[in-house]
């Protein structure tokens, strides 16, 4: 079944004989956790039923979400936030918890969809917990892919859990894709817009600032993935993420840049057909199609016109200009914790630069040489995954204080 892991068929479908889908949703203050909510709220009554609601420390934005879709539990990671959740959802019948304990009992509660979008890989544990616990698990972590794939698979498929990507890229990838014949796919291709920078010179972009790289063309995203598609690491994490989701050789996953982002993904097949799968970019789409899988549900979205859109442009990806590319499949070939590396070095070296600390041509230096000096270390189980990010994030730090970054 393609990307779709695990015995199970992830629980009831939306609506189906009255009974409602019962969701959790990690990440719920988020821009994916939001629109997720989005979604839910515009849907008919007795569609969904919110079990829990997860979100980092943001007590004021957690407690509207979950009196907007009554869920029954809300959670926060940071213990000093749960004062503020308490008083906010007093007398509204909610449970409030918190703490990292917290959010992996609230992942581990069964459920038929869970919506993993805890950003970074703070959001390994909660997922693996709701991969443990069947129905289905939409991924829009794309660091859990790229740290603990393997893992993250083993355990689904254990619990009979179905995995489904949320990201556009690969849920574009997942719906072109005849899952019943894999060895008929010749090729993927991932599309990227481009980002803010895909026309400038080399030296323009040594003086790059944050607010320039946060004013995306097209996309509306959170601060960090929104980095990452100026810098192109997002399309590099995804490469990884996509070896991981589709029965594809890492060799014949390729990346286009597509400014227009009305195609987000293509599948070739060995005959020379391709399919794409089109739509706006707008993350409710994907989305939608992973909550209400294996049906369809109606979404207010805008609609892509074809008669206006006019030009359809693909071009190659420059990778000197953006070598997150480069170090991405460089990490994916060599294995082991060499992925996870490549992540925890890139989400401290995207707080740097948003904190003036580092260069915008920093970010992937910075990457580049965790890499150079941990290695590739052996990463057999998520202890020593999450040991390697631990120990990413320090050498990024210590490394940081170079000139090399500025």
């Amino acid at each position: 079944r393609g990307t779709v892991f695990g015995a199970g068929a992830g629980g009831g479908a939306v609506g189906v004989n009255g009974a409602p889908r019962r969701v959790t949703v990690l990440g719920a203050t988020g821009s994916v956790g939001r629109a997720t909510l989005d979604l839910i709220a515009e849907a008919p009554p007795g569609h969904f039923e919110v079990v829990a609601l997860v979100a980092n420390g943001n007590a004021t934005a957690l407690a509207a979400a979950a009196r907007r879709v009554r869920a029954r539990l809300a959670v926060v990671a940071d213990v000093a936030a749960l004062p503020a959740l308490r008083e906010a959802l007093e007398g509204s019948g909610i449970a409030v918890e918190a703490g990292p304990a917290a959010v992996v009992a609230a992942a581990s509660i069964p459920v038929d969809w869970t919506m993993a979008a805890i950003v970074g890989a703070a959001g390994l544990p909660a997922t693996m917990a709701a991969a443990g616990g069947g129905g289905i698990v939409s991924i829009a972590n794309k660091e859990c892919l790229v740290c603990a794939g393997p893992m993250l698979r083993a355990v689904a498929a254990a619990a009979g859990t179905t995995l489904l990507p949320a990201d556009s890229e690969h849920n574009a990838i997942f719906q072109a894709l005849d899952g019943t014949a894999p060895e008929s796919v010749e090729r993927i291709v991932l599309t990227a817009s481009g980002g803010p920078f895909r026309n400038w010179p080399a030296e323009r972009m040594r003086a790059i600032r944050p607010e320039d790289a946060l004013n995306h063309p097209v996309w509306r995203m959170g601060a960090k993935v929104t980095i990452d598609s100026a810098t192109m690491m997002n399309k590099g994490l995804e490469v990884i993420e996509a070896a991981c989701l589709f029965p594809v050789p890492a060799e014949r996953i390729e990346v286009l840049v597509h400014p227009e982002a009305a195609i987000h993904g293509i599948v070739q097949y060995v005959d020379g057909s391709m399919l794409a799968q089109m739509g706006p970019p707008d993350m409710r789409v994907p989305i939608a199609h992973t909550l209400a899988w294996p049906r369809r549900m109606t979404t207010a979205t805008r609609r892509l016109d074809l008669a206006t859109l006019r030009t359809i442009t693909f071009e190659l990806p420059d990778h000197k200009r953006f070598p997150a590319l480069t170090l991405a499949r460089e990490a994916l070939a060599a294995g082991g914790a060499a992925p996870t590396i490549l992540n925890a070095a890139n989400e401290v070296a995207v707080r740097l630069f948003l904190e003036g600390r580092i260069g915008f041509l920093g970010i992937a230096a910075l990457v580049a040489a965790a890499l150079d000096r941990l290695g590739t270390p052996a990463a057999p189980d998520l202890e020593a995954v999450l040991e390697a990010d631990a120990t990413a994030r320090r050498t990024a730090l210590d490394l940081a204080t170079g000139p090399a970054f500025a």
